[in-house]
């Protein structure tokens, strides 16, 4: 168990222990502080799965859908695939990471895409190659990789990404299908 569980563990333990004590104090019967504990804990776990679940979820959802279509992306000298992806119209260059669970943007990606960072919201905390850092979870209105256009597409911005935009495993779990067939990067979604 790493120090971050650990540390999830604890928390968790406190927030549980929160309502718990209040039952205790009020000095109710154990089956009754039972049944209502039973309830606390299945509206943590219902909201957890909820939270963890939300891209298998918002995929679901009327406007989270995509075109049908297909984009092939060939490799680049540098063993890497980049596509030219247009974000809510805007043209950049995204290296394509199936090691990335997120989809990242740049400020100045997010800036010209017209894409709206609350500052002021919880940001949430990435591991990277070069450690952990602090982003702001944002929603691209349209993503589109060639004939394949993507609507509500979650990712993240943080100015520690540099220039570099990533598209993420969210992204490639939106494909029916994404595979390589000698150098060539095939993204498929019918």
């Amino acid at each position: 168990m790493t120090t971050d569980q650990a540390m999830d563990v604890v928390y968790y333990g406190l927030v549980l222990l929160l309502p718990l004590s209040a039952l205790a104090a009020r000095r109710i019967p154990m089956k009754q502080t039972l049944i209502i504990a039973s309830i606390w804990v299945a509206i943590f776990a219902g909201g957890y799965l909820f939270v963890a679940q939300r891209d298998r979820l918002m995929r679901l959802m009327p406007g989270s859908t995509s075109t049908v279509g297909t984009a092939r992306i060939m490799i680049g000298a540098d063993g890497h695939y980049r596509a030219s992806v247009r974000l809510n119209g805007v043209e950049r260059p995204m290296l394509i990471d199936s090691g990335a669970a997120t989809t990242a943007l740049s400020i100045a990606t997010a800036r010209a895409a017209r894409i709206p960072i609350n500052d002021n919201g919880f940001p949430r905390l990435i591991e990277t190659a070069n450690g952990t850092v602090t982003a702001q979870p944002v929603t691209i209105e349209r993503m589109a990789i060639g004939d394949i256009v993507l609507h509500d597409v979650d990712a993240v911005v943080s100015p520690s990404f540099g220039e570099q935009d990533v598209i993420g495993m969210n992204v490639l779990n939106r494909m029916n299908t994404w595979r390589v067939e000698g150098g060539t990067l095939i993204l498929d979604t019918r």
